[in-house]
């Protein structure tokens, strides 16, 4: 029987001042949350042996979580419940942990306008270089696994090795079996770049979420590779800090007690099921054939994440995508004039960052995906940016291209709380307090 490499992979997001606001108004999920994320570089210290019981994760931190995290003010406030700045230390473990590359505000890149992609993907590389210390991550993780091919020249560009992307999303270009096509890396191509696809297994990842034990996983993982003539690579994703089984601070009731510690300690009983990092495999059984990721996100609930309906599916999320395309281009429009009128004024240029940063953090996705409940946090945050764009064409020149503004996008909620302090070294961020 060939052997069968698991990969672990947990998204970690928590949107900007969402914490904070947790503090004040629900301190226990504050708690939760804070203690689900502790949980991970703790649990692993004691299995980080060498051998094939060691225990390999992946994770993907929005780069929204990790200002929080790094913010000394919300380490201070929370310096009893869980050491931030140590978390940040221990999760730069690469003998237990693989840090993957995201979007900075976990936006569903491809209902982002193309222009705001990049910014995202180079932001996030700019504080997870400061924070962690290192020049590459080898993956990237789409925020709610939202794909599309013209993803692929942006990731190529900044050094990815590989994406991850959900099953149902991915069809061959290469023939091959439903085994090959789920359980082996892949290369897909776009616009003359390429990049190796990761494939999460949808089955097993809901099981993940929702809660499994070992014996049904092994059981599980061996009916579904059986026919696998090649040694196969199983990878299951989920959130790392939502729902009970990850956020139970009881350990013979969540994911590491219950799961994960049985797992590690039975690698030698099932020899053929082992941890890994992807990285890792790769580089002993590298890519095989080539697909085409048809564009969606991973599901959520009854949402398949087909047509990405969770973002969608009302008349208050699609006004909020269109108005995000509309404030996107202003921005981008004034940012190109003035670069090819050779603006020098720092003012200006602080001016429009303030209104860039804006912009991103309306589209994060928890922002769409809650509707109505959510939606009016990305038009204060659009509003926000409007203001600083028409400030900016002010400072400018008046011959600048004026803003397109519609009086009926015009919010008048009161302005959500920023997030923490600029991190001055720190490439790509703004200082987020309106």
């Amino acid at each position: 029987m060939n052997e069968i490499s698991h990969a672990l992979v947990l998204n970690l997001h928590q949107p900007s001042a969402n914490l904070e606001h947790l503090l004040n108004h629900a301190e226990w999920e504050a708690k939760e949350i804070l203690y689900a994320l502790d949980r991970i570089p703790r649990f692993l210290w004691g299995h980080e042996g060498r051998g094939q019981s060691r225990g390999r994760v992946h994770l993907a931190l929005s780069g929204t979580l990790l200002e929080t995290l790094a913010d000394p003010a919300f380490q201070a406030r929370v310096y009893g419940t869980v050491d931030c700045g140590a978390l940040l230390w221990h999760l730069q473990n690469r003998n237990i942990i693989d840090l993957l590359g995201t979007g900075y505000y976990h936006p569903v890149l491809p209902l982002v306008p193309s222009a705001d992609r990049e910014e995202h993907v180079a932001r996030w590389r700019g504080i997870g270089r400061h924070l962690f210390w290192r020049e590459r991550f080898d993956g990237f993780w789409p925020p709610e696994m939202g794909f599309s091919m013209e993803l692929i020249p942006i990731l190529a560009r900044y050094g990815y090795r590989y994406a991850l992307v959900d099953s149902h999303h991915v069809e061959a270009v290469t023939p091959m079996s439903w085994g090959e096509l789920r359980y082996r890396p892949h290369v897909a191509r776009f616009g003359g770049h390429e990049i190796i696809v990761v494939v999460r297994d949808r089955e097993l990842s809901d099981a993940q979420e929702s809660g499994m034990d070992y014996d049904w996983f092994r059981r599980e993982v061996q009916d579904r590779t059986k026919f696998c003539d090649f040694p196969p690579l199983v990878t299951t994703c989920t959130d790392g800090d939502n729902g009970g089984w990850f956020r139970n601070s009881n350990p013979g009731a969540n994911f590491w007690g219950a799961f994960y510690e049985t797992l590690l300690a039975r690698v030698d009983e099932t020899p053929n099921l082992r941890p890994a990092f992807i990285s890792e495999y790769l580089d002993r059984y590298g890519a095989y054939g080539e697909v085409r990721v048809n564009t969606g996100a991973w599901n959520t609930g009854w949402h398949s994440g087909h047509g990405f309906t969770q973002w969608t599916g009302s008349w208050a999320q699609r006004q909020a995508i269109e108005r995000i395309g509309e404030v996107s281009e202003a921005i981008h429009e004034l940012r190109w004039f003035a670069g090819l009128e050779s603006v020098t004024d720092p003012g200006f240029w602080s001016t429009i960052e303030d209104a860039m940063w804006r912009l991103l953090r309306a589209e994060t996705s928890c922002n769409i995906y809650w509707g109505e409940a959510w939606v009016d946090r990305c038009h204060v945050d659009l509003d926000a940016a409007v203001e600083r764009l028409e400030l900016a064409r002010r400072i400018w020149s008046p011959r600048a291209p004026v803003v397109p503004v519609r009086e009926d996008d015009v919010c008048t909620m009161a302005p959500v709380v920023g997030g923490s302090p600029v991190l001055e070294d720190c490439v790509g961020l703004g200082a987020h307090a309106l």
